[in-house]
Formats: structure tokens, sequence, C-alpha cells
């Protein structure tokens, strides 16, 4: 996901897609537990991704108060 794109997010479309990802992070987890992920550098782009949204998310609460 792109900084762009989330820079378009409404904070709840944000939070939504911070949960998603959270919970698509910990699947993966576990199936590189058990051998079983088929792209183990989605990993890698997920948590790049969960830290962008919230940097942005802190920016966007920064900025508001």
């Amino acid at each position: 996901m792109k900084t762009k794109e989330i820079r378009e997010l409404s904070p709840e479309e944000a939070g939504k897609q911070l949960r998603d990802l959270r919970e698509r992070l910990v699947l993966l987890r576990v199936q590189k537990r058990a051998g079983t992920v088929e792209n183990p550098n989605e990993i890698r782009v997920i948590r790049r991704d969960i830290a962008r949204l919230e940097t942005i998310i802190k920016e966007k609460a920064a900025v508001a108060a």
C-alpha cells in the first residue's frame, strides 16, 4: 500500500485496514511456523504497511490536536 493511498483514507478506514493487516500478519506467522507460507516476503511487506499506517495515523492525530 502506497503512502498516498493511506493518506486518502478516513481515520475509520485506516483503523480497519490496520486491524486487517495485523490479523493477516498473525496468520502468516503461524503459517511460517508450520512451514506452509507461500510467499515469505509478504511478511516483510505487511510489517512495512503496518508501520506506514501507524505513522500516518499518528501524524493526522498530531495535526488535529
